[in-house]
């Protein structure tokens, strides 16, 4: 095979990879493609062990059959953390009796000072529903790594350190599969009314 024809087949298999590309995008537009697009490009989620603020263990299997939020965070955050805990509560709120028939997680990203003791402190501002999980180090860097949460200790010039991380609140469905960001940057009855979708 010449040169010649080595750079022809190269050319049409750029062309078709553009054509694949571009069809791909038409159908994620139109909606045609049912797939969530988060889910193509990296699964977010998946099997984990953890211990909530009473001590028990949670593990990804007792959240089967229910749709759940999850949040990453940490006790000594100083605004973020709060705020979306707050918003959450609200929306948890809002649903009334249907917030039974699902799960709201906060998982720290800081378990050397979040004890289950700790976080149960913590929740009590919050509502009831939330579940705080911790775990040794290895076991909330799995659960983050599975949930592509960033996090980094940043030392602090005073002493002690604070958490640089991911805030974002993940909508998973019944079965333990990623959904979608959900947003909190709208009323509390929306936010509300968009959840009753999966239960």
């Amino acid at each position: 095979m010449t040169a010649r024809h080595i750079r022809v087949l190269l050319v049409t298999a750029a062309f078709a990879a553009g054509l694949v590309l571009c069809f791909g995008i038409v159908l994620i537009v139109t909606g045609r493609l049912s797939t969530p697009v988060a889910q193509q490009v990296a699964a977010i989620g998946g099997p984990f062990k953890l211990t909530d603020q009473n001590g028990k263990v949670v593990t990804d299997q007792d959240l089967k059959g229910h749709p759940f939020l999850v949040f990453f965070g940490f006790t000594n955050c100083p605004d973020v953390c709060p705020t979306a805990l707050f918003e959450v509560s609200e929306i948890l709120r809002a649903l009334g009796p249907d917030a039974e028939r699902m799960h709201a997680l906060f998982i720290t990203i800081d378990p050397e000072r979040d004890t289950p003791a700790v976080i149960k402190d913590y929740l009590s501002s919050f509502d009831p529903h939330l579940v705080g999980l911790t775990g040794d180090p290895a076991a909330i860097a799995a659960v983050a790594k599975a949930y592509r949460v960033y996090s980094k200790k940043v030392p602090l010039d005073q002493g002690g350190y604070t958490m640089d991380h991911t805030a974002i609140v993940y909508l998973m469905d019944k079965s333990g599969r990623f959904v979608s960001p959900f947003s909190l940057k709208r009323t509390t009855d929306t936010a509300a009314a968009d959840l009753r979708r999966y239960l």
